[in-house]
């Protein structure tokens, strides 16, 4: 026979204040644990739309990122020329030879002077747009082909001095660069990204005849077999070709795989206290309520019923504890986090973004430190002798 679990919500209402205690200790465990899977998800989404499905980029073999590699222009010709690549219209291939570098830019809103952050920009080509479908206008206009104009990401926009519309910023020394538009791109990290001409960026930078990479849109995502073996196919020309949105994810593996690190140290040293809160909760609990014990077992309840009812109360309390904890995360979708990323180095905006199986997990992880915080407690009271615990 079972004690009603009405006796143990009674029970946890009549000590209220250990109970709001440990409840709130579990729940802010909970919080950490869910908010660091969902910045790590947000991170790996965040870069994976930057990706298109049916689009295929091409590196210089080694290169790990678009920072670290050069391909001759010369070169792109022939990459668009592979068989798989679409054509639009007009017969053109649909691809991009574009050039990325990462500027210093001083920040704003932060309340320290001359904080300055690290910035992608990416010469892009008139057809960019093309190719990179996710991507439109969102204020002011294009920048036209050939001049010193630029377009932000929105993620960027006002944040950084000298990017907002009809401001400016210097690409190099004496090169002003103005905003004539802002950008959006679902979201992904594109957003994060001021693009330039691509003529404008080389010229800056000494990169003449030079792309760090080149884009191509697939006729469809099974192309990308033939496409691969056709580029990487001339040893001379040094070549590696990937789906696109696998080079991004691949890009977010390293910052990702840190926060998730981070929060489950910082999560780890929680739970530990929050687990020993419940447990002192519950030992007080069984030292104080040694005449109801030795009442339930004169009443006939046995030792692993009243075993269960301890057990239950403290699974309960970190259920509760849990299930603020989760709100409490769900809360955190509505902030935007910006960090460096560990592969490129330049400031990327993130999101935390919920899963119901990150909400659930996060919750389950707290019944388990309800568990573990109660089982001794709840072995001791269920091993008191009746007439010791009528004594006390």
């Amino acid at each position: 026979m079972l004690i009603p679990l009405s006796y143990n919500i009674r029970s946890l209402i009549a000590r209220k204040t250990t109970s709001i205690a440990t409840a709130l200790g579990i729940a802010l465990v909970v919080f950490v644990i869910a908010s660091s899977q969902m910045l790590s998800n947000g991170i790996r989404q965040t870069m994976s739309l930057s990706g298109s499905p049916g689009n295929a980029l091409v590196l210089r073999k080694g290169s790990d990122v678009e920072l670290s590699s050069s391909i001759e222009t010369s070169t792109v010709s022939l990459i668009m020329a592979a068989p798989g690549v679409k054509n639009d219209s007009t017969g053109n291939a649909m691809g991009s030879g574009e050039v990325v570098v990462v500027l210093a830019l001083d920040k704003l809103g932060t309340g320290v002077d001359g904080q300055v952050s690290n910035v992608q920009v990416r010469g892009v080509p008139a057809n960019v747009m093309s190719t990179r479908t996710n991507v439109k206008v969102i204020e002011g206009r294009p920048a036209k082909p050939g001049t010193d104009e630029c377009i932000v990401g929105k993620s960027v926009w006002k944040r950084f001095k000298g990017l907002d519309l009809g401001q400016s910023f210097d690409l190099k020394k004496n090169r002003p660069i103005s905003v004539v538009g802002v950008f959006e791109a679902e979201g992904s990290s594109l957003e994060s990204e001021i693009w330039v001409d691509v003529d404008t960026l080389r010229t800056s930078f000494g990169r003449e005849g030079l792309v760090s990479s080149v884009t191509v849109a697939l006729e469809s995502p099974d192309k990308f077999d033939a496409f691969a073996a056709n580029v990487e196919g001339d040893k001379r020309l040094g070549l590696e070709a990937m789906r696109e949105r696998t080079y991004f994810e691949k890009q977010s593996e390293g910052t990702a795989i840190f926060m998730t690190a981070m929060g489950g140290v910082i999560a780890f040293f929680f739970s530990i206290g929050a687990m020993i809160g419940a447990m002192i909760t519950m030992y007080a609990a069984v030292s104080q309520r040694g005449r109801e014990i030795g009442t339930l077992q004169a009443l006939g309840f046995s030792k692993p019923a009243i075993l269960f009812s301890f057990l239950f109360e403290s699974t309960f309390l970190a259920l509760i504890g849990g299930l603020l904890g989760a709100v409490a995360a769900l809360l955190m979708n509505l902030v935007h986090f910006s960090m460096l990323n560990f592969t490129t180095w330049q400031e990327i905006s993130f999101s935390f973004t919920p899963t119901p199986g990150i909400l659930v997990s996060s919750m389950i992880a707290g019944g388990v430190m309800g568990i573990l915080g109660g089982f001794f407690p709840a072995v001791r009271a269920a091993r008191m002798s009746p007439i010791a615990a009528m004594r006390d």
